[in-house]
Parts: C-alpha cells; structure tokens; sequence
C-alpha cells in the first residue's frame, strides 16, 4: 500500500495512492494503527502531494556504506553512528530545496532509504524491529558540507530548512534487504547502490535507536547514503529513486 499525504484546496489529508499511480484514496484521520477510506477519491495529477509524513524527528544515521565512509576519508564506524535532523528541515516532493548562500558555500545532495516507524515503541529487538516500522520512503539527506567539515559536530550542516526532502509517499509492503538505490543530479546518474551494501541493517538500526530514544508513530530514521555524493548548485534538479518505492524529485533555489 502507498501512503500519501495531499493537499487539496485549503486542506491537507492522508490518501491510499491506487490504479496505478492514477488516484488518491482519502483517509480518515491518520493511517498509524489502521486505514480508514473517507469515501473521497481523486486524480492524483489533481492535488499537489506534500510530505508524507510530519515527524517528531528524523534520526540520521552517518557513513552506513563503506564506500560513502572512504570517500569522506575514513573507515566506517563500529557502531552506527547517528545524529538527528530537526522536523523542521522537512519538505516534500516537488518543493524547493533552499540553497543558504550567505552561510555556505557547498551544499551536497544525499540519496538515502528512509524508515518510517509506526507505532510507539523504545528497546525494540532486532527479530521484532519489522513490527514497529509502517513502512518505507525515499529522502535526500542535503548537507551543508563546509558547515559539517568546520563544526566538527553536524547540527547546523544538516538542520537548515528544507534539508530533508522525504516523499513521494511511503510503501508499506516492500522488502528493503536489497533495493536500488539512485540519486541524478539534471538528469545526469551520480549515485547507484543497493540497500544491501548497508553496513548496518535497518533491523540494527531501529533496535539501536530505540535503545536511545523512544521512537514515535511517524518518525522517521535515514539509513544513510553510499558513495557518489556531490555539490548542489542553485537551479539544479535533484532526484532520488528507489525500487519498489518511486522517485522524490526537488529543485535548489536560493534561500537568500
């Protein structure tokens, strides 16, 4: 089932994208813990799709695929290393990415697999992570490269606004042990990989997650991104696509 959230007039709603990719299902409420079909369906080229998701917070995790860790110059850590990106740097598909140009002059794009989880849930096994993910999307986890070389600590390079696109929905029947994974900046391939070159997997990842924090319906945890990542420039079009998921496309403009 792919789980979309749109915006129709002046409302925002959940929806069940049916027949194809053609038409969006309204849901009543929220769809964590069931799905409730309102009775309003529409085409989908007739509502614009927003994010499908509002997080709590996003849990990112750093340098998951040895070959990303060596093109930053290291060796990928023992443990997964995670850090957090804040609710507000959400945006979904279609929406501008916002180049911040007084206060960086590299900003990478980084095409990653993003888990949505989907109820309340903290200590969670590795043999029961399945039960607590919802489902899975795609993200771009955009980095303000000089900014993370400079601070030492990544808070400020990760956490400007519209740094984390994440959409075009979210599939919850999919079996993300070994998907292809790509980012194309204008059309042009820069990364291609599969989810299982992931050094950590994502049952690892939830349960140590959740041994850190109580993870919320909604939240969201990026697993990280392989090697091939790059500049940005303003005007540029940036895509990430991931088999069995779809394709999240957003364009740079200038913040300032």
């Amino acid at each position: 089932m792919r789980i979309a959230r749109f915006s129709k007039g002046d409302g925002v709603a959940f929806g069940v994208v049916e027949e194809g990719g053609e038409v969006i299902a309204r849901v009543d409420g929220h769809p964590f813990g069931g799905v409730e079909f309102a009775g309003d369906r529409y085409p989908l080229a007739e509502v614009r799709l927003v994010a499908p998701m509002l997080p709590s917070k996003i849990v990112a995790v750093g340098k998951n695929y040895a070959d990303h860790a060596r093109e930053m110059g290291g060796e990928a850590p023992e443990e997964p290393l995670i850090f957090l990106k804040p609710s507000t740097s959400v945006v979904g598909p279609g929406e501008a990415i916002a180049y911040p140009s007084k206060l960086s002059q590299r900003v990478d794009y980084e095409g990653e697999l993003a888990v949505v989880i989907g109820r309340l849930c903290r200590d969670v096994p590795v043999e029961r992570a399945h039960e607590v993910i919802f489902g899975y999307t795609c993200a771009n986890d955009v980095t303000a490269r000089d900014l993370q070389q400079r601070d030492g600590q990544w808070s400020r390079a990760k956490g400007f606004d519209t740094f984390c696109p994440i959409g075009p929905w979210i599939e919850t029947d999919l079996d993300p042990g070994d998907l292809a994974l790509t980012t194309s900046v204008n059309g042009e391939l820069r990364q291609s990989a599969r989810t299982s070159l992931l050094l950590h997997d994502i049952p690892a990842l939830v349960a140590y997650v959740s041994a850190v924090m109580t993870l919320l319906p909604g939240d969201v945890i990026l697993t990280g991104t392989p090697a091939g990542v790059g500049p940005l420039s303003v005007g540029d079009e940036v895509s990430v696509g991931i088999e069995g998921i779809g394709t999240l496309t957003n364009r740079v403009i200038s913040r300032d």
